[in-house]
């Protein structure tokens, strides 16, 4: 069965007509014409961008979507979750610093794993990846989640939509290095300039820079943060042992964020805004400036991730630039988290 996924174009969008205002409106048409009911208190799931990223969705997008609840009398939250890797999301204190550097003061900012990423509730799911998911405990307790996402690319994802707002950004630190453990990255010597720029992210204390570097691989974590933050290239995600995980290694990381996806999603009444602007290779995770590698498309608001996921990929590949990770949606349609069968509903803007 195909979903409906509502899209205000970038070409609709002139003047005071912004993302911001194609957001409110594309939650209204999901209120009128899916008979979507806004509960109370309702978090809204965003990223605040890593330090150094400038192509993270800015605070400003969200105004007038907080205006308009505010006025429906909802009680809002910017919800997040701590990362696994190091860095200025690493801890609840030093996350809360960053999203008020980077201007979001509008809400009150919940970080919903806790102090260090240990507060989460184990979800049974029965999957192929995983018996059960760790999930961040406000965002496992909250009946309805304001889902919004960035569209763009990701080196070990493919892409990042509502599908990786749901399984990374809402699984607690467990849940993240579950997703994670199996890929292991190694330092290509010969690229190395022994800058060290990977060892300030390494929490694990995995990484030796010398006259041979290496990762130690029965420390490492897998989190990638050393392959985000190398600026010479030098960090290679394949090194994995055995030609099986080299051929399969992606594949399986992807099918294991949409499993915690699954987990996320099912029972819930979420609601799925996704902006597809500011679309760069890399994810806002990484901690240095990108830029955009194909033109904005627009606003897409939808209640299947998968559907929204879908919709977004297939616009941007219309653009000529076709990121890799569909197997997420083919393997998401396959354990019912959504529908990659959708229909696009243009929208006109407020």
């Amino acid at each position: 069965m195909s979903s409906n996924v509502y899209f205000i174009p970038c070409s609709a969008l002139s003047g005071s007509k912004n993302a911001g205002t194609a957001s409110v409106t594309l939650l209204k048409t999901l209120m009128a014409r899916e008979n979507v009911q806004l509960r109370s208190p309702l978090p809204l799931k965003v990223h605040f961008g890593e330090k150094g990223n400038r192509t993270y969705l800015k605070p400003e997008t969200y105004d007038p979507l907080i205006a308009f609840l505010k006025s429906q009398h909802i009680d809002c939250s910017f919800m997040e979750t701590s990362v696994l890797y190091g860095g200025e999301r690493f801890t609840r204190e030093k996350h809360l610093a960053l999203a008020e550097k980077h201007g979001f003061t509008q809400l009150p900012v919940v970080i919903a794993d806790g102090a260090k990423g240990e507060d989460s509730v184990e979800i049974p799911i029965h999957l192929k990846h995983f018996q059960q998911a760790s999930i961040a405990r406000r965002l496992a307790e909250s009946e309805q989640v304001l889902v919004l996402a960035h569209f763009k690319g990701h080196s070990l994802a493919g892409f990042g939509g509502a599908i990786k707002q749901l399984s990374m950004g809402f699984a607690a630190k467990g849940g993240k290095l579950a997703m994670h453990m199996s890929i292991k990255p190694k330092i290509r010597n010969w690229k190395c300039k022994r800058c060290k720029a990977c060892t300030t992210r390494c929490q694990a204390g995995a990484i030796t820079i010398g006259e041979h570097c290496s990762i130690d691989h029965s420390k490492c974590l897998g989190c990638g943060a050393c392959f985000s933050i190398c600026p010479h290239h030098a960090v290679s995600i394949f090194s994995w042992a055995g030609f099986r995980n080299i051929l399969f290694g992606k594949r399986f990381f992807r099918e294991k964020l949409v499993e915690y996806a699954y987990a996320s999603h099912h029972g819930k009444k979420h609601i799925y805004i996704t902006f597809a602007m500011n679309i760069t290779r890399g994810c806002d995770c990484e901690p240095r400036p990108m830029f955009n590698c194909t033109e904005d498309i627009g606003v897409f608001a939808s209640v299947d991730p998968v559907a929204i996921d879908s919709a977004c990929w297939d616009a941007v590949a219309a653009k000529g630039r076709k990121f890799k990770g569909a197997e997420q949606l083919v393997y998401a349609d396959k354990i019912g988290l959504g529908s990659r069968s959708y229909n696009l509903i243009e929208i006109a803007p407020e």
